[in-house]
C-alpha cells in the first residue's frame, strides 16, 4: 500500500512548485479556504478531495524550473596559475569539494579535494602549497545554458560532480547535488 500525504507534505509539495492556495484551489477545483484549512491540519479531508489536490499537485509538477533559479551566482573558482594551498583554502572556507578552474571567465578544468590530496607529497608537505593547479587540475564541468530545465540538471549531477551555467561562453553560475535537494526541502 500507500500512504497519504500529510498536511505538511501538501503544502511543502504546494510551495515547491510555487503555487499559491487560490490557484492550487482552483486546479482542484476546491475553495482556497480548504486548502487553508488541510493545510493547516484543522480537518480531514474526503479521499475524493485528497486526490483532487494531489492530482492538481501532480499536473503542476510537469512544469520546467530553469536552473538559473536554484543556480549559485558568482562562481567561486581557481585560475590555473592559483596554488594547490589557495584552493585548498578556498574550499575549506566555502565548506565545497570542487571548483571550477577559470582563465577569463572560461572553463579550463576543475580541481577537487580528492585531487588535492592525491598530489601531497607527504615527504615535503610545504611544496602543497607551491604547486599549481594547472599540474594536477582534471577535465571540466559539463556546461548548461541558463534556461536548462532542472531535471536535465539532475541527470548531468549523477554523475558529475558540478554543472556549469554559461552564457556567451562565459561562467555565470554553478549547480551541485547540494542545490538539487534543497528543492525537496
Amino acid at each position: 500500500m500507500f500512504e497519504l500525504p500529510t498536511p505538511e507534505e501538501l503544502k511543502r509539495c504546494r510551495k515547491r512548485l510555487g503555487l499559491t492556495q487560490t490557484e492550487l484551489a482552483r486546479k482542484a477545483g476546491v475553495s482556497q479556504s480548504l486548502i487553508a484549512r488541510i493545510e493547516a491540519g484543522d480537518i480531514d479531508p474526503r479521499l475524493s478531495t485528497l486526490r483532487k489536490i494531489v492530482g492538481a499537485l501532480k499536473e503542476n509538477d510537469t512544469r520546467t524550473i530553469p536552473v538559473e533559479k536554484i543556480m549559485k551566482s558568482p562562481v567561486i573558482h581557481v585560475s590555473p596559475e592559483d596554488t594547490l594551498g589557495e584552493a585548498s583554502r578556498l574550499m575549506e572556507k566555502h565548506g565545497i569539494s570542487q571548483l571550477p578552474v577559470l582563465e577569463h571567465g572560461v572553463q579550463v578544468g576543475s580541481i577537487t579535494e580528492d585531487r588535492v590530496l592525491k598530489a601531497l607529497d607527504f615527504d615535503e608537505p610545504g611544496r602543497i602549497r607551491v604547486k599549481r593547479v594547472a599540474e594536477v587540475m582534471e577535465e571540466g564541468f559539463p556546461t548548461i545554458s541558463k534556461d536548462t530545465d532542472v531535471k536535465v540538471v539532475s541527470r548531468l549531477i549523477e554523475s558529475n560532480r558540478a554543472v556549469l551555467v554559461v552564457e556567451k561562453g562565459k561562467v555565470k553560475g554553478i549547480v551541485t547535488k547540494a542545490d538539487l535537494l534543497r528543492l525537496m526541502g
